[in-house]
C-alpha cells in the first residue's frame, strides 16, 4: 500500500509518501523532484548502519553524487557544534543552491539536518526520511528546525519545508521499544487534538506500547492519520499564527521537564507523556473538560507504557519559572493548550500559576 498526502502551502507544497520497503525508491523519488545532482545525506551512527548504505545505494543508482556525515545520537548533541560538523562537510562537498540534504534518522536529525538545510546558502533542499515513530508522524513534517539552546529548547531555529516526506514503516521494526512509546506520545496527541476517530481505534487496541504487538491495519490508520492531522493543521498556518499552536499539546510541561533533567532522563515523548496528563488536569480544575475524558486521555498514555508522573527530584518552582522561557510566551503569559472534548481543544493565556503548581504538586 502507498498512501499519499499532500501538504499544500502557498509558497511549496509537499507530498508525504507512505509505502513500505520505500527507502528503496528514495532515489526515484527524488529524481522525480527535479533535485540537483549532490546529496549530503546526514544520519546517526545506529541508523547508518541499519539503513545507511540502503539509502546512498538507492542515491547513487539514480545518478546522484553522494556524501555522508554522521553525528551522535540524542537530544544533549543537538546544538550549534553539530551545526557546525553539517556546514564543514557541506563545504567539503562543495554544496551548491540545488543540493539536497537527505535526513535519515529521528526527530534530532531531522531538526539539525533541516536547520543547517535553511541557513546553508540561505537555504538549500532538504529531504526528511524519518525511522522512528515520532519523526514520521510529527517532526518531519511540517517545516520547523531547529537545535537548544542551554537554556532551552529549540530556541534558535528557522521555518523550512522540505521537498519530500518518505516514509518506510519497515524501518520500525529495528527501532528500539522506548522510541517506539515515545512515538506513541505524538499519536496519542492527535487524537486528542484532532482526530476522536484515531483515539477510538487506539482505545479498542489492547496493546501500543509495542510494535509487534500492534495489528498492521492499526499501524497504517496511526501513520496516514497522525500525519494526515499534522498536514490538515501546517496547510491552515505554516508559521504558527494561530491554528499551529494546537500542537504543542503537551509540550508546554513537557519541555520545562526535558530541559530540567538535562534531556537525559526522560526523552522527548515520555515528556509529552507527562505534559499531556498535566495539561489534561489543568483543564478538569478549570472546569474546561470532563474528568472521565482526562481519565480516558491517561488510560491510553499508560498504555503506550509512558509515564504519567512527574520524575522525581524535579522541583516545581523550577518547572513554573521554566515555563516562562517556553518560545510559546507573549506579553510574559504562558500559553497552555487545553482540550475540552476528545478531538478538541483550545489555546488559552488564562491559567493561573497556582492551578499550575496545583497539578504539578498532584503528579
Amino acid at each position: 500500500m502507498t498512501s499519499v498526502i499532500n501538504v499544500n502551502l502557498p509558497e511549496q507544497s509537499y507530498e508525504i509518501a507512505i509505502a513500505p520497503s520505500s527507502l528503496d525508491q528514495l532515489g526515484q523519488h527524488m529524481t522525480s523532484l527535479k533535485l540537483g545532482n549532490k546529496v549530503l545525506l546526514v544520519s546517526n551512527p545506529t541508523i547508518f548502519k541499519h539503513y545507511g548504505e540502503r539509502a546512498v545505494a538507492s542515491l547513487k543508482a539514480e545518478g546522484f553524487e553522494v556524501a555522508s556525515c554522521t553525528l551522535p545520537p540524542g537530544e544533549r548533541y543537538k546544538n550549534l557544534n553539530s551545526i557546525q560538523k553539517l556546514y564543514d562537510a557541506a563545504l567539503e562537498k562543495r554544496l551548491e543552491r540545488s543540493s539536497t540534504i537527505v535526513a535519515l534518522g529521528g526527530g534530532v536529525i531531522g531538526d539539525m539536518a533541516g536547520f543547517a538545510a535553511a541557513t546553508w546558502l540561505r537555504g538549500i533542499n532538504v529531504v526528511q526520511v524519518p525511522t522512528t515513530l515520532l519523526a514520521m508522524v510529527d517532526s518531519a513534517i511540517g517545516g520547523k528546525t531547529g537545535v537548544n539552546h542551554p537554556q532551552g529548547k529549540n530556541l534558535i531555529g528557522a521555518f523550512h519545508q522540505p521537498r519530500l516526506v518518505l516514509i518506510d514503516p519497515d524501518v520500525l521494526k529495528t527501532l528500539p521499544m522506548r522510541e517506539f512509546r515515545a512515538g506513541m506520545a505524538e499519536v496519542i496527541k492527535y487524537g486528542v487534538i484532532w482526530d476522536a476517530e484515531l483515539f477510538a481505534q487506539m482505545e479498542a487496541s489492547k496493546n501500543l506500547n509495542q510494535l509487534r504487538y500492534i495489528k498492521p491495519e492499526l499501524i497504517e490508520s496511526i501513520l496516514t492519520r497522525s500525519c494526515q492531522a499534522k498536514a490538515d493543521v501546517v496547510s491552515k498556518d505554516e508559521k504558527e499564527a494561530g491554528l499551529r499552536a494546537i500542537l504543542n499539546y503537551g509540550h508546554t510541561i513537557g519541555h520545562a521537564v526535558e530541559s530540567l533533567t538535562g534531556y537525559r532522563l526522560v526523552n522527548h515523548g515520555e515528556a509529552v507523556g507527562i505534559g499531556m496528563v498535566a495539561a489534561g488536569e489543568i483543564a478538569v480544575e478549570l472546569g474546561m473538560w470532563q474528568k472521565q475524558d482526562a481519565e480516558r486521555q491517561n488510560a491510553l498514555i499508560q498504555k503506550a507504557g509512558l509515564p504519567t508522573q512527574l520524575p522525581s527530584g524535579v522541583d516545581i518552582e523550577a518547572i513554573v519559572e521554566a515555563l516562562q522561557l517556553d518560545k510559546k510566551v507573549k506579553a510574559g503569559k504562558v500559553r497552555f493548550v487545553l482540550p475540552t472534548q476528545i478531538g478538541v481543544v483550545t489555546v488559552t493565556d488564562e491559567v493561573p500559576s497556582d492551578t499550575i503548581r496545583q497539578v504539578l504538586q498532584k503528579m
